[in-house]
């Protein structure tokens, strides 16, 4: 008999000691799982306990990594040639690990099940929907739930399908008999209900409607939402149930601004156990940051079910075509390998500059070093930014230090279409103003502030905004310097901060509006090699991005010839 535990452990152990090549994250869960099952044995305090033997509503003992496992493999397939040949799902040993984990642990006292929370953000096409789909099942049939609820949500009807369809061939295929029998379950276009225990599983499109209760929720492409209402609504549904499941199942997107990559984000945290969350679980297949995304063998480590359910002479082929059609590299990029990726024409390496974020980075530690600050004031009733970026020499090379601050009207705030800026505006992030523009005084209070803690050069404005705190700056004796946005005041500035960024020479301090203001930022060179920074839509804010280059070129106007040390001392070439 198949062992599902066991191949799921020995899953983890393969990839901890690298005999299966796979990125950070899936590391990090693997280590995880292997650290709980020690703390299970050394810990009095650690209340949850591995797949013990439990007994249901109707007497039966079963284990509850096992059953959910042994559950899946009685479903069918449903597509392709599996699918003609009447073929039952197969689990590999990455989704005997998963689903053991998410479903072993149970609470030592309760008895109930320990994660709440679920993630499997992995590239298309490695059976991510069927994984889903068993799990809904299972959810709404085996999980001892009367009356339970379990919805499919998505942005659209053909995206939440992706989920409740297969789970309605499963059940409603010649496999699924006996499930239907037992259950008492009736398949219909868009729902799955069952008489003998009052339950449903049905896809919504937005958000269930008001009285919802849901014991399993699965939101699919989370990528692809551009608010978290769906997600936190599910989630303050599920209050009256005792153990329910929220599943996140995506691939990588292009919108660092949505709700789905600060999830990511907040994923990536409990997995370094810089969040403690005991109820959450999750995996990130995908590749490590110096990781080669042209090299062939970055596709199986980004892509569990190499071989199994997406080939290898596919994955390639998509490769070779990134390779030579630029245009379709960001696509490769996310839905193949699984990294997300900014603007479709970038003025940056958005993985490059997230390397250069630093979160540890203070203000107060740069009280002896020159800085300028940049002002982006274009608009009052939207997103306005200031710059404060210093110069250090280390090991005789130049590195910049940038420090913003971001400020959003209070009505801005409000509004529907910018509920992503409310968790930056808890965090930090964005600074919100009383009413229903900005107010300009106190930016200006903050630059002078500013001014007065640090050896601020010179302050630089685009002429736009400036004349209504630029004499107030004045007559407080700091220098400021318009700087009108134009290609020839800001090429050469945006050339350099990508050159740093690219040598690692330029760090900031890990604001995630300003990243995502840099990530929107695109560019088109014109003949002369001349960029300038452009957006594609007005929601995809650059404001920060913008203040940043402003500083820097009143720092390069003012510096003195860079790196003269090392053209000095290079030899010369014949």
């Amino acid at each position: 008999m198949k062992d599902h535990v066991a191949l799921g452990h020995q899953y983890a152990l393969d990839v901890i000691e690298g005999r299966i090549p796979a990125c950070k994250w899936v590391r990090l869960a693997c280590q995880r799982q292997v650290n709980d099952l020690a703390r299970q044995l050394l810990d009095p305090t650690f209340p949850y306990v591995f797949n013990p033997e439990l007994t249901d509503a109707n007497g039966k003992q079963y284990r509850p990594a096992e059953r959910v496992c042994k559950f899946a493999e009685l479903q069918p397939h449903i597509k392709g040639d599996w699918a003609a040949r009447a073929m039952r799902i197969r689990l590999e040993s990455w989704q005997c690990f998963y689903l053991t984990v998410a479903f072993g642990w149970v609470h030592a006292e309760t008895k109930k099940r320990r994660f709440r929370v679920l993630d499997l953000i992995v590239p298309r096409k490695n059976a991510k929907s069927t994984i889903a789909a068993v799990i809904g099942l299972y959810m709404f049939a085996m999980d001892g739930e009367y009356g339970a609820e379990v919805y499919s949500g998505a942005t659209s009807l053909k995206q939440a399908e992706e989920v409740f369809s297969p789970a309605k061939l499963m059940a409603k295929g010649h496999v699924g008999a006996e499930f239907r029998a037992r259950f008492g379950v009736t398949v219909g276009a868009r729902n799955i209900s069952s008489v003998a225990n009052n339950s449903k599983f049905e896809p919504v499109i937005g958000k269930p409607g008001d009285g919802a209760s849901p014991s399993c929720a699965i939101v699919d492409e989370y990528h692809e939402h551009n608010t978290s209402e769906l997600y936190d609504t599910m989630k303050t549904g599920m209050g009256a149930r005792t153990q329910p499941v929220l599943l996140c199942i995506t691939t990588a997107g292009s919108n660092i601004g949505g709700p789905c990559y600060q999830h990511q984000v907040n994923l990536q945290n409990v997995l370094q156990g810089v969040i403690v969350e005991e109820t959450r679980f999750g995996m990130i297949y995908t590749i490590d940051q110096e990781d080669d995304w042209t090299n062939p063998d970055s596709l199986k480590k980004a892509n569990p079910n190499y071989g199994v359910s997406v080939f290898g002479e596919y994955l390639q082929g998509q490769l070779r075509d990134a390779l030579v059609d630029p245009a379709k590299q960001a696509i490769f990029k996310t839905k193949h390998l699984n990294v997300w990726v900014n603007a479709a024409n970038p003025w940056i390496n958005l993985q490059r500059f997230q390397a250069c974020g630093d979160s540890t980075l203070r203000l107060a530690d740069f009280l002896k070093d020159v800085g300028w600050i940049g002002l982006d004031l274009a608009s009052k009733q939207d997103i306005a930014s200031k710059a404060l970026l210093f110069k250090r020499r280390i090991d005789g090379k130049t590195h910049y230090f940038l420090f913003t601050r971001n400020y959003l009207p209070e009505a801005a705030v409000l509004q529907e279409e910018n509920q992503h800026y409310r968790g930056w505006v808890a965090q930090g992030a964005l600074q919100q103003t009383v009413g229903n523009m900005i107010d300009l005084n106190e930016i200006k209070q903050d630059v002078l502030n500013d001014a007065e803690q640090h050896l601020v050069s010179e302050i630089a404005m685009d002429p736009w905004g400036s004349r209504e705190i630029a004499p107030a700056m004045q007559a407080e004796g700091h220098v400021v310097v318009e700087v009108p946005q134009n290609v020839r005041n800001l090429s050469e500035p945006m050339k350099e901060i990508r050159a740093l960024i690219a040598d690692g020479r330029f760090h900031h301090d890990n604001n995630p509006a300003t990243v995502w203001m840099f990530s929107n930022v695109e560019v088109f060179p014109d003949r002369n090699e001349n960029i300038f920074p452009r957006k594609s839509r007005d929601s995809n804010k650059i404001d920060a991005a913008v203040a940043t280059i402003i500083a820097m070129a009143r720092a390069m106007a003012g510096a003195e010839p860079e790196d003269l040390d090392e053209f000095l001392n290079a030899p010369l070439i014949a």
